[in-house]
């Protein structure tokens, strides 16, 4: 049986992924499904760098402006929400290019696993474990599973909690639940195109200008609204995005914003440094232009 063939883009941000899916979508006749776990969320527009409208009138995009910025969303729900858009796209004839930079995601995705054997969330411990002190919590957590810690950042609280959250519920860590779940064939056929493995410095100067754009083009303003209207709130994923929690200080008078400026590119180095590391392990494609990427492509199509 011949799967559906699909294309991955992946890759540190600002390395050009969308740029690349917006022209290959276009050549090929595709729609764009974002597995950015970030532009999930509704009124982030500017810190997630989302596809403008002028970009999502030339290809049609999925899976952008799904989530309000309180809600929860797992890798679980992209992968479901994200096989229904790749199903709906192979139906009309058009191919699926999915395009972000959340490796949880892309991973969920290329290596399906059974989540049915995952701990129904218990809402009490949960909310007992989010009032305590994110450092406190990181250190119980690198006793019980080490292996675990090693994968989570101390700020990722909500992660964190999660990892605790199936101990105390189960006797066994996230690690060894990990382990048991039974893992499944990738359903569709795959080509995985990875941008940004070049001259790293290179990366960083365009992550410095990024974050220089975002900031003309009113980042802080839409932070401050963000706060103002309840949509980022304590606790939750949104409220701990790269690009807005940065500039709190600003906006609570405690910082310059020339300051929070330069914690928010250095912190959107060091991510696009562990989402170089995450990509690094997959044996994908790594393309450093657009005519290598549609060579590729060409290629991965016209194979049987």
């Amino acid at each position: 049986m011949n799967k559906s063939k699909i294309i991955i883009i992946g890759g540190p941000t600002a390395s050009g992924k969308s740029g690349v899916a917006l022209r290959l979508a276009e050549e090929f006749d595709g729609e764009i499904i974002s597995s950015d776990s970030m532009q999930i969320y509704k009124r982030l527009d500017i810190g997630t760098a989302k596809p403008t409208l002028e970009e999502q009138a030339r290809v049609r995009h999925h899976l952008v402006d799904i989530v309000e910025p309180w809600e929860n969303y797992s890798a679980a729900d992209f992968v479901r929400d994200a096989k229904a858009a790749i199903n709906d796209v192979i139906s009309r004839g058009k191919l699926p290019v999915i395009c972000g930079g959340t490796g949880l995601y892309i991973e969920a995705l290329i290596h399906p696993t059974d989540y049915s054997s995952e701990t129904d969330a218990d809402e009490e411990l949960r909310a007992a474990l989010m009032e305590k002190d994110a450092h406190e919590l990181w250190l119980q957590l690198e006793q019980i599973d080490p292996e675990a810690v090693a994968k989570t950042h101390e700020n990722n609280k909500k992660r964190v909690v999660r990892a605790l959250e199936i101990y105390y519920k189960t006797g066994k860590t996230k690690t060894e639940t990990d382990k048991e779940q039974k893992k499944y064939e990738p359903e569709y056929d795959v080509l995985l195109l990875l941008t940004g493995f070049c001259d790293r410095e290179v990366l960083y100067e365009r992550i410095n200008r990024r974050v220089d754009e975002m900031i003309s083009a009113g980042l802080a303003e839409e932070t401050k609204r963000l706060l103002e209207t309840g949509d980022l709130r304590p606790g939750t994923t949104a409220y701990q995005a790269i690009g807005y929690k940065e500039l709190f200080p600003y906006i609570n008078g405690e910082s310059s914003l020339e300051e929070c400026t330069e914690k928010l590119k250095q912190a959107t180095r060091n991510y696009a440094k562990r989402q170089l590391t995450w990509f690094g392990r997959y044996g994908g494609v790594k393309v450093q232009t657009y005519e290598e990427a549609e060579r590729a492509v060409k290629e991965f199509l016209e194979r049987s």
